[in-house]
């Protein structure tokens, strides 16, 4: 296929919202994939969760992103044709970009996405035709790579100072230590920002470094930055929870927390005193956070968010007591570039138009000068991150809900080689993809594992335990209150099997937990358990990716006889499941 024939394909997957005063879409002709007609004044260019992924890579979209309660059918809970249905005039194979459908033959046949030597190409294609555009980046940039975790981070710093990142804000950022990020964010060229970072109250009489010693705050809240003339305030809000999710051992002195009654007196007074064109809020929340927050303050034009890795190709306006709020979400490892082109009026925004490119790297030539940058970081690391380490004879990944084909065999391999039960696997949300037929490397494992926390353990659990932490984990997910989720999928489990009810209550959604023998787990049982990436105290066992790579090791082909799938239980018709393996009750 020449590459004409290939911008024809990828020209009916377009999509494109131009909004003022309404929502369209359109697919974009022939030869206009990355060729923008003007729009207004200002241009906001948006990227975030690439996960330290530095060249190309196959990501597979989830087939389960179940939304409860309001967020029932909503963006971004519509996966494979339950997404196209709500895109007119698109069909199941246009949309390679955006849906699973297909994943491994469309993978083959449009190549990898993303990659920052290609996002590098297409940000100064973008530029070219808007100078004076902004680069704002939505974290989880310094972590999910074997470079990241062994530069702690600094791979990453380089590469977002090459690509010309004007503001960004984070969480997997603060997984380092509280000085490795200070030292970070002063290494970056732009502007790091989190309204909701703070110092606690002892360290305020510790003299930690913060950036303001009267408001607590560890880096400045907002940035003012002024774009083809207009001033853009550009508010930071990083993961809230990142003391609960994540070690709080890492970043003992700083708080967290949506700190929703800040956020509105912040953006009232830079509104009363910056007087800018345009407030956006470049948000780590997560969408369904972002689309209940926009609900409740006032006075932000946009919030451009990530957390949960959606690619959400249309936007959602939300209405709130001082007018509308648009909320948009730009996907993960690098797949997508969104671009919000604004108009402005006598009394700020008037109009915008939206769009999410995504980024083949088969169509974007590699930027020489970042392509050399990551040849150079990747160089002292080459011999292991190109360890063959075994074969995958199926699609390879971990996005969705409930289950992923990558989580199983880092189950089975904590199961196998740490002689256990029961294993039990985080449902993050970041891990690239790997291709039947593919060579499992070592850089493709770290992709899955790699963090500053991936002690492994084994100990005994009794089954009221481990039901404790599946119901946990489940109201975490599934809570109908957005500000209750802190984003992420299930735990994966290895050896067992279970019946989950999302739409019920905390307590309530987890039944019928078996062994994989069917044996019933009983409250009262202890169970032998391994695990890995432990939030309290830190395991002493190996990192998992020493545990799963003896494992491809022994096996060379990795074939998975059985994939540990719960039963659904009230989620027919929601149309965020589709082609679910296990079974719907």
């Amino acid at each position: 296929m020449d590459r004409r024939e290939f911008i024809g394909i990828l020209a009916k997957t377009w999509i494109a919202a131009t909004v003022s005063g309404c929502t369209t879409l359109r697919p974009v002709r022939e030869g206009e994939l990355y060729n923008l007609s003007p729009f207004g004044q200002s241009r906001i260019l948006h990227i975030t969760d690439t996960h330290a992924q530095l060249n190309p890579v196959y990501f597979r979209e989830p087939n389960v992103n179940l939304g409860v309660g309001s967020a029932f059918g909503q963006m971004p809970h519509r996966v494979g044709k339950n997404l196209l249905d709500a895109v007119p005039g698109m069909t199941p194979q246009d949309i390679h970009a955006l849906t699973y459908l297909d994943f491994s033959e469309a993978a083959e046949r449009y190549g990898r996405v993303g990659g920052f030597s290609h996002l590098s190409t297409l940000i100064q294609q973008l530029r070219g035709d808007a100078p004076d555009s902004l680069l704002l980046d939505g974290g989880d940039t310094w972590q999910g790579s074997g470079t990241a975790l062994w530069t702690r981070g600094q791979d990453m710093v380089g590469a977002c100072n090459l690509l010309g990142v004007d503001v960004m804000t984070g969480h997997w950022e603060f997984t380092y230590e509280e000085a490795e990020v200070l030292k970070n964010a002063a290494m970056f060229k732009g502007d790091f920002v989190a309204q909701n970072v703070k110092a606690t109250d002892d360290a305020l009489f510790e003299g930690i470094p913060m950036f303001n010693e009267d408001s607590g705050h560890i880096f400045p809240p907002y940035v003012i930055k002024v774009v083809n003339g207009r001033r853009i305030a550009v508010i930071g809000q990083a993961f809230p929870y990142t003391p609960i999710a994540n070690p709080q051992r890492f970043i003992p002195h700083w708080t967290f927390g949506i700190q929703e009654e800040d956020l509105q007196q912040l953006i009232d007074k830079v509104r009363g005193v910056e007087r800018p064109d345009a407030v956006i809020l470049l948000s780590h929340n997560g969408m369904d956070v972002d689309l209940k927050l926009a609900s409740r303050v006032q006075g932000l034009d946009f919030i451009m968010g990530g957390h949960t890795h959606d690619g959400v190709p249309i936007p959602v306006s939300v209405k709130n007591a001082g007018g509308v709020t648009v909320v948009t979400n730009a996907g993960s490892n690098g797949k997508f570039v969104s671009v919000l082109d604004l108009a402005f009026g006598q009394s700020g925004v008037s109009g915008y138009r939206y769009q999410l490119l995504p980024v083949f790297s088969n169509l974007l030539p590699a930027d020489p000068v970042m392509q050399s940058y990551i040849n150079d970081v990747r160089a002292p690391y080459a011999s292991i991150l190109d360890e063959e380490l075994g074969v995958a004879d199926t699609l390879l990944f971990r996005r969705g809900n409930f289950n992923g084909t990558f989580d199983q065999v880092i189950c089975s391999a904590l199961t196998e080689q740490l002689d256990a039960e029961i294993s039990l696997s985080p449902g993050f949300r970041w891990g690239t993809s790997v291709l039947p037929g593919e060579p499992i490397t070592m850089e493709r494992l770290l992709d899955q594992t790699c963090m500053t926390y991936p002690e492994t353990y084994v100990r005994e659990m009794s089954g009221a335990e481990l039901k404790m932490i599946m119901e946990s984990v489940a109201d975490n997910l599934f809570n109908t209150d957005p500000y209750y989720q802190q984003g992420g999928d299930m735990v994966r489990t290895g050896g067992m099997s279970y019946t989950c009810e999302p739409g019920a209550t905390m307590g309530k959604r987890i039944t019928d937990m078996t062994l994989s023998n069917g044996e019933p787990i009983k409250d009262t049982k202890n169970y032998k358990v391994a695990g890995w990436a432990t939030v309290g105290s830190q395991s002493t066992g190996p990192a998992v990716w020493d545990v799963v790579a003896d494992h491809l090791r022994d096996r060379k082909t990795i074939h998975l006889d059985k994939i540990d799938t719960p039963r659904l239980k009230g989620v027919k018709g929601n149309p965020g499941i589709a082609d679910y393996p296990g079974e719907l009750i």
